[in-house]
């Protein structure tokens, strides 16, 4: 089902565990066959500390490292290379770690694991090293190893965010020569990276193109699509992804209507700021209508875009039908609201916004207070900073 396996598309790092059935002969039999190659147990966490040791420590040319792990070559197991790489991703140099991971790649005295290479695949990727990531991937397409779902989910993410969508797409189009499935997974995937910074015209021709296999994943796919046209502030474009939700029997949710609010405000921010409320309050009566109640959040959204123009009168306005509504308020409203006014010369209208959030119980974060204490300074009113 893809509701388990989306999780990773959501959280990338997080990993799959996959439950086998092992006979148990065979399993005793693989036991003895790695025995010799294998460290004894009460050497295995020293040799994980000094192999650790010598991978965060080099310093100088990568032959130096080379020299240095020689002397473990008869101790190397796959999973004590995957723990290596953990424990040194945050320390060593990215190429000193690329180094070690290819010279254990040739001298296993048994071969690596898919799942290990995939690890160290999304290692180098979260660490958007490009020139690793080619190398690892062209090396998995050489030796015919399994590229996981998980693993091109966080490569395509990546590759996108450095402004290389079309390589991301590249790999999806030959998804083939990684022993990787064209499916739900996948597709949701690269629709996901291209909308997340702003591409939802190539992530419509992807779903166009694979309809048949986005089936379990829809609701996924249109959110992302709406997220992607609101990136770019294309309303009328968003606007047809929840219509077509709806002719297909997907209702739009809190995140849907949200997502296209926030669209909505921007674009009037930067083309029509007065139509910012009247706008957004009709996107709400919306919601209203399919018993999706607006959440502070939503609100949020509008309050961020008046007090970014200045709009003060309409700024408390909202608040207050915000409170009218039902809509449990949260600090960060009555921050938005505070600021425009200590940024106008509102001082003591902001003040007192301060003590109604206070008598509401609402404790807020350390943030409220540093910035507002910010702003007051900036404006030179330091008496009311105190």
């Amino acid at each position: 089902m893809f509701s388990k396996k989306k999780h990773f598309l959501l959280k990338p790092k997080w990993l799959c565990i996959l439950e086998q059935d092992v006979d148990t002969q065979r399993y005793k039999h693989l036991l003895q066959s790695l025995h010799s190659t294998m460290p004894p147990p009460d050497q295995a966490p020293h040799l994980l500390r000094e192999l650790c040791k010598v991978v965060s420590s080099t310093v100088g040319c990568l032959d130096d490292l080379e020299s240095n792990i020689n002397r473990f070559r008869g101790y190397l197991t796959s999973s004590l290379v995957t723990q290596v790489i953990d424990s040194c991703k945050h320390e060593a140099p990215t190429r000193i770690l690329l180094r070690f991971f290819l010279w254990s790649c040739k001298n296993l005295s048994t071969s690596l694991r898919d799942q290990d290479y995939n690890h160290a695949i999304r290692v180098f990727t979260q660490k958007k090293d490009h020139t690793a990531m080619n190398i690892l991937v062209s090396d998995l397409s050489k030796e015919g190893r399994v590229m996981e779902s998980q693993s091109f989910a966080v490569l395509a993410e990546t590759l996108v965010k450095l402004g290389r969508e079309d390589e991301a797409l590249g790999i999806f189009k030959n998804l083939e020569k990684f022993r990787c499935a064209q499916d739900s997974v996948t597709v949701a995937a690269i629709v996901s990276a291209l909308c997340a910074k702003g591409h939802a015209r190539r992530a419509e021709g992807v779903v166009h193109h694979h309809k048949d296999k986005i089936s379990g994943v829809e609701l996924y796919i249109y959110r992302s699509l709406i997220y992607g046209w609101c990136m770019q502030e294309n309303v009328k474009e968003a606007r047809k992804i929840i219509k077509e939700m709806k002719t297909a029997g997907f209702m739009p949710d809190m995140f849907c209507y949200n997502t296209f609010l926030w669209g909505l405000c921007k674009r009037n921010l930067n083309r029509n700021p007065s139509g910012l409320v009247p706008e957004a309050l009709n996107v709400m009566m919306e919601m209203r209508s399919y018993k999706i109640f607006p959440t502070s959040t939503s609100y949020n959204i509008l309050l961020s875009c008046l007090c970014r123009t200045r709009r003060v009168k309409e700024s408390c306005r909202v608040l207050e039908l915000m409170k009218k509504s039902g809509c449990a308020t949260d600090w960060f409203s009555y921050y938005l609201v505070a600021r425009v006014l200590y940024l106008t010369g509102r001082f003591g209208k902001g003040n007192k916004i301060v003590d109604e959030m206070i008598d509401e119980g609402l404790i807020p974060a350390h943030k409220f207070y540093y910035d507002l204490i910010g702003v007051l300074c900036g404006v030179e009113r330091v008496n009311f900073a105190l």
